[in-house]
């Protein structure tokens, strides 16, 4: 019989990097809406640095997002005939080895809110990756859009630290907006304890 002297210590386990055997492929969804879909078609690329800057190409993104009119894809959502099943509202994709994902959709209209003030066009993001053992909630807004200024959830973060949470538009790629997600360090992004 050993003493607990003679008991070694083993690493812990944290999330593995097993996303793309179980949780994407073949679940990838990188279309949210489909060409018929009314609003601006736009592509997001997310890109996934871990705390010291390096690209993460083991992680998964999850996006929820309404339509242009502001309404989800949603049962609990007023039913809308027109959304059509060619507007998913949600996304799933692993990140390549680059540590991007890109995501065909279009921008989402205003949704309300808490307040007599509609919630500025944004994207709800979920973040998994190796050592996350829940995932990370965050947002995406639309960097420059003149309804961020009275948006009551970005008004709950700190001025200096909103700049985290803004998607900017990629002048050489008209259309496509670019949201960079830092899971720690100087440039983490602002998650949300949801």
């Amino acid at each position: 019989m050993k003493n607990e002297t003679d008991l070694i210590s083993t690493g812990s386990q944290t999330v593995g990097p097993f996303f793309h055997l179980g949780c994407t492929d073949p679940f990838s969804v990188p279309v949210i809406a489909g060409p018929l879909v009314k609003g601006e078609h736009i592509k997001l690329i997310c890109t996934l640095h871990d705390g010291q800057g390096s690209l993460l190409p083991d992680a998964m993104i999850e996006i929820w997002q309404a339509n242009a009119e502001g309404r989800y894809h949603h049962p609990e959502d007023a039913p809308n005939p027109e959304m059509g099943s060619d507007f998913r509202g949600f996304g799933r994709l692993a990140s390549n080895k680059n540590g991007i994902c890109g995501f065909e959709t279009i921008k989402p209209g205003r949704v309300p809110s808490w307040t007599d003030v509609p919630q500025a066009p944004h994207f709800v993001i979920s973040v998994f990756a190796r050592g996350v053992l829940k995932r990370l909630a965050t947002r995406a807004y639309f960097a420059g859009d003149p309804a961020n200024p009275e948006d009551p959830v970005l008004a709950l973060v700190p001025a200096d630290r909103r700049d985290t949470l803004m998607a900017y538009a990629d002048t050489s790629e008209p259309g496509t907006w670019r949201f960079d997600i830092h899971l720690s360090g100087e440039k983490e992004t602002v998650f949300f304890d949801v």
